[in-house]
């Protein structure tokens, strides 16, 4: 594979951007501060995604999920938005078709496109003909777990008008399986199945992703989840970020760069990695905490504290972030 020759230059990216759900110095949910990121986002052309990971779709309970899908229909009124489809079980757990349902039925009815996150359920068949290839990647092996997994998300498409995959690496959740070439050409196959965010963290495995789109179905969306690799839409990708949320405006002025073939894209894309990895150092859930101290420092949301149970980053970052922020603004 020769990455060099699948640059796209002048392409018009596709920008997915997770929205961080800011909280309050008592650690409630900060709705104004919530109301104006979605907005923001929208406003840069970028289309947010809520009940994300980035939206700690796994701590907060379903009261606070669907108020997040009601006050964000009433701000895109009509315009695309994505929303989590999370359905948490234990190893072990059966697929759980009913729960997937549930929630797509939600997200429809406040007018957002499902992402379907992976669940033990989900990715059971496939994991127990799994073999590992890298540390914190598993993938299928076999014909039959191939169909077992794919007639799963066809069962999840007759729930749906259109939707989301995700494949998500194990490092990130242990519910979290990286499918085969097989296995995400059967995805590609379903009509109403979108596009797939791709979270291995590996760019050989999401240029041969690309390779495979680009022959089998031009229009599907493979959307980065690297937030290490954001250049990643050099060669194809489009993308749904968590450190997009930092700077939705800055990431949309670094795709207009792209398209319209300004060699600034390089030098905005390089300073937006440099603040990617140093928010998704380890432990890399501590993003959002970065995340809420970077939106303090630009004055767009009044309180820097994650989650309560959320993983956190030193006071000492503040400075770091300032350093960053600045020269952001300078270009």
């Amino acid at each position: 594979m020769k990455p060099i020759n699948m640059l796209q230059p002048n392409r018009k990216i596709t920008g997915m951007s997770a929205i961080l759900l800011p909280f309050t110095d008592a650690g409630e949910v900060d709705w104004p501060g919530l109301e104006a990121h979605v907005a923001r986002t929208a406003v840069a052309n970028l289309i947010p995604a809520v009940n994300m990971d980035t939206g700690y779709a796994n701590l907060i309970d379903e009261d606070t999920r669907q108020e997040v899908l009601r006050r964000t229909q009433a701000i895109m009124d009509g315009k695309m938005f994505v929303a989590g489809a999370f359905v948490a079980d234990q190893p072990g757990a059966a697929f759980n078709l009913a729960a997937y349902a549930q929630q797509i039925e939600q997200i429809q009815a406040h007018g957002g496109t499902p992402i379907i996150f992976q669940s033990f359920g989900l990715t059971g068949g496939v994991k127990r003909g799994l073999s590992l290839s890298k540390p914190g990647l598993r993938q299928a092996q076999s014909s039959s777990q191939i169909d077992v997994v794919v007639a799963a998300y066809e069962q999840i498409a007759a729930e749906c008008d259109q939707f989301i995959a995700f494949e998500l690496g194990n490092m990130f959740a242990p519910f979290g399986a990286i499918y085969d070439l097989d296995a995400y050409a059967g995805l590609m196959a379903i009509p109403n199945c979108i596009g797939a965010k791709h979270s291995s963290l590996r760019r050989e495995l999401e240029w041969q992703r690309l390779q495979l789109r680009d022959v089998q179905r031009p229009d599907f969306m493979v959307l980065t989840g690297n937030d290490l690799a954001i250049d990643m839409v050099m060669y194809g990708s489009d993308y749904l970020l968590g450190l997009s949320t930092f700077a939705p405006d800055l990431f949309a002025k670094r795709d207009a760069y792209w398209q319209a073939g300004d060699p600034a894209f390089y030098e905005l894309n390089d300073i937006l990695q440099y603040l990617g990895f140093f928010a998704f150092r380890a432990p890399v859930p501590a993003y959002k905490h970065s995340a809420a101290q970077f939106l303090k420092l630009r004055g767009w949301i009044d309180c820097d504290h994650p989650h309560p149970q959320a993983h956190t980053r030193p006071d000492s970052d503040v400075a770091i972030l300032q350093e960053i922020l600045t020269k952001l603004e300078q270009i």
